[in-house]
């Protein structure tokens, strides 16, 4: 059983998405540079403060990288701030969005048991004929005064992640054909509010997909619902050992099915819902959301193909394996065979379809996001290895491509050879533990 409402003129996002997620022992960070990691991950000196390092450094160690470290000197007093941005979608169609409230009533919540539901906030982006309108925000002013007062963060005013400029139109009527519209569902890192991936959201609804980016209520920094409450991290307390990070694959995995249900089922909480087509639905996650996204594969069958940005996985592929399709897309730092995290490669021998992995040269933990784009704009960080925006087309394109190959039967070969527009991209030889 189930409650929902929609929300129209929501926001289409709550939050910057500017968290680290993966499990890491805690560590104290040197107040220097505080500030500026505290943009990055909006976790600092909070119980979640082990993860945020991960965003910046990609190491389990969770130091932060040299370059980030020079990077930090700028004072952020001095900080001019423009209009942050997000780059216009490169599809043809026009993209609206509209936020949902859904409620689980056959379940607790995972975080807080005494909830006897289970209550999400759900973003939809999906293609329009509209190119008039308001202009969706990223977040609320209050959010992102939560978010920053939250992270310690100085010198930046209160509401400079509530100016973000996206692209999209505020409940613009749906546009397609009935069951013509693939569904890709994206999941965003642990503490990371679901406008995170917005940059990417408007890419594929610009191509002619639905997008669901799921709000994992009590895991964000800042979740706001329509009748004014706004929830902060409670997972983020007591420790993150295996046993935490299996549970978060698990919520998330049941949150994914709920969605799924409302969107697909026979009473649609969603009035574009008849122009999605239930054979092709699939799933992309960044960190927490990416490992999530093997756990979600597994526990539901309606997603078809996936993908995991930057993400440690949680638990091992069951020895019967994964037989869909199945992409790993990370920091060449973290994510290179033989490298630092060992996950990946123990779940490649389980993925038992279709599967790559590449790594991108000079990308974060933040670059998969809207992270790295938004705090190059606001003047505080930028990353030497890789820019904003060129983070944003890699991503964009290599995961527009997964989906339009798996979800579409399009030939892709930006997947199947390298390719010369994008040579900070390279395919791994799991094997011989090279990429080139």
């Amino acid at each position: 059983m189930r409650e929902r409402e929609s929300t129209p003129g929501a926001a289409s996002g709550h939050g910057a998405g500017f968290g680290g997620d993966e499990p890491a022992p805690p560590r104290r960070i040197r107040r220097d540079v505080t500030a500026v990691a505290a943009l990055l991950a909006f976790v600092a000196a909070t119980p979640c403060s082990a993860a945020f390092a991960s965003i910046v450094s990609d190491a389990p160690s969770r130091e932060l990288s040299p370059g980030f470290t020079a990077a930090v000197a700028a004072d952020l007093s001095s900080t001019r701030l423009g209009t942050p941005h997000l780059p216009e979608p490169t599809g043809s169609q026009p993209v609206g969005t509209t936020s949902l409230y859904l409620k689980d009533t056959s379940r607790a919540d995972p975080w807080v048991p005494a909830a006897k539901a289970r209550e999400l906030m759900v973003s939809l982006w999906y293609p329009t004929r509209s190119r008039s309108g308001k202009r969706a925000p990223y977040m609320t002013a209050k959010e992102s005064e939560l978010i920053l007062k939250g992270g310690e963060v100085t010198g930046v005013p209160y509401d400079a992640l509530s100016r973000t400029r996206t692209n999209a139109f505020s409940d613009a009527e749906p546009a397609g054909r009935k069951h013509s519209l693939p569904l890709v569902v994206l999941s965003p890192g642990f503490t990371e509010p679901r406008s995170s991936l917005t940059a990417l959201a408007e890419e594929l609804a610009s191509r002619g997909y639905v997008v669901a980016g799921i709000e994992h209520t009590y895991e964000s920094l800042a979740t706001a619902f329509p009748d004014g409450r706004i929830t902060t991290c409670l997972a983020c307390e007591g420790s993150k050992g295996q046993e935490f990070w299996n549970k978060v694959g698990q919520s998330r995995a049941a949150d994914v099915s709920f969605v799924l249900d409302e969107l697909t089922g026979a009473h649609p909480a969603w009035k574009g819902a008849p122009l999605i087509a239930p054979s092709r639905i699939a799933m992309a996650g960044h960190s927490a959301g990416g490992a999530s996204t093997i756990a979600a594969m597994l526990k539901d069958t309606r997603v078809r193909a996936g993908i995991d940005m930057d993400g440690t996985a949680f638990a091992p592929i069951p020895d019967g394996g994964l037989s869909r399709p199945f992409l790993f897309l990370g920091t060449q730092a973290m994510h290179s065979p033989g490298g630092k995290d060992t996950t990946w490669e123990r779940d490649w021998a389980q993925l038992r379809e279709w599967k790559r992995w590449l790594v991108v040269t000079g990308a974060e933990h933040a670059s998969f996001t809207d992270t790295a784009l938004l705090v190059e704009q606001l003047g505080v960080h930028r990353n030497p290895g890789l820019s904003g925006d060129r983070a944003v087309e890699i991503t964009r394109s290599h995961v527009r491509a997964f989906f339009d190959l798996h979800l579409r039967h399009r030939p892709q070969p930006l997947l199947s050879k390298p390719s010369p527009r994008y040579p900070e991209v390279k395919r791994c030889d799991v094997e011989r533990k090279i990429c080139t």
